[in-house]
């Protein structure tokens, strides 16, 4: 038994090297049939950054089909650990300190979906006119936040702004963080990289997926242009996955968070 949901889901997406970049060291998967989608971006130079963004694509693209959202979860996990052990083991066979990547994992079935996330890759929601980041970031910076000692403004901008405090490869205990949303009629799904959430504002990104809510491919094509416009100095992915509901309404309703 496999699970079936509720809903029909399109969705797109593209990765560009930027302006700036010589390598493109993220990687992206849309299976919308099966109801994942991922957007890891790999760390590390030297190639290696390119390796680890698609061993976690490759190992979660190779997932079964699951029969609940929870299966779904934890085969994604146990992937994702399982490349974090490889990722360190290939970082000590070529003697260099660390062959990472971040991950953003959107699973769906029946009528919830659940982010599974390491690292600054995003997942924002954009629901009845209003765009919202679910996931949180793993970062430096969003540890000063948290405290008080900077603001949101002052994080753009602050020297340490990409330094990551979790990633897979980066430590033998990898600590994936989750939550688990019910899923409403034309709901959007936006998945990124750093490269887009450093260079466009979420106003930005909200006016863009209004814009073109009923179709991902444009609202990928748009959200990835204007990254690049605005300068493009990363790496810039992007998955856009919209849900329509094909059996009846549902309340939407934001469960509990898991670490």
């Amino acid at each position: 038994m496999t699970c079936v949901s509720q809903f029909r889901w399109t969705s797109a997406a593209c990765t560009d090297v930027g302006r700036v970049r010589e390598r493109n060291e993220d990687a992206c998967l849309a299976i919308p049939e099966q109801g994942i989608w991922v957007v890891a971006d790999g760390m590390g130079g030297h190639a290696v950054g390119d390796f680890a963004s698609r061993a976690v694509v490759q190992a979660l693209s190779a997932l079964p089909a699951p029969a609940s959202l929870e299966g779904a979860a934890e085969n994604a996990r146990i992937a994702i650990q399982t490349v974090n052990q490889l990722l360190i083991d290939e970082a000590l066979k070529l003697k260099v300190r660390v062959i990472g990547s971040t991950v953003v994992v959107l699973l769906a079935c029946e009528r919830r979906c659940s982010c599974l996330w390491a690292g600054d890759s995003r997942l924002y929601l954009f629901r009845d006119g209003h765009l919202k980041q679910l996931s949180r970031d793993h970062s430096q910076v969003e540890r000063l936040k948290a405290r008080g000692l900077i603001t949101a403004e002052e994080a753009r901008h602050h020297p340490a702004h990409n330094t990551i405090t979790r990633a897979v490869g980066a430590a033998a205990t990898l600590d994936l963080e989750r939550l688990t949303l019910e899923i409403g009629d034309g709901d959007v799904f936006l998945l990124c990289s750093d490269g887009l959430s450093n260079e466009v504002e979420d106003d930005q990104i909200g006016a863009i997926l209004a814009a073109n809510a009923a179709d991902p491919t444009m609202a990928a094509d748009a959200l990835l242009r204007q990254a690049l416009d605005n300068g493009g100095r990363d790496n810039v992915s992007v998955v856009v996955i919209r849900a329509e509901d094909i059996g009846g309404g549902s309340d939407m309703t934001l469960l509990n968070p898991e670490v």
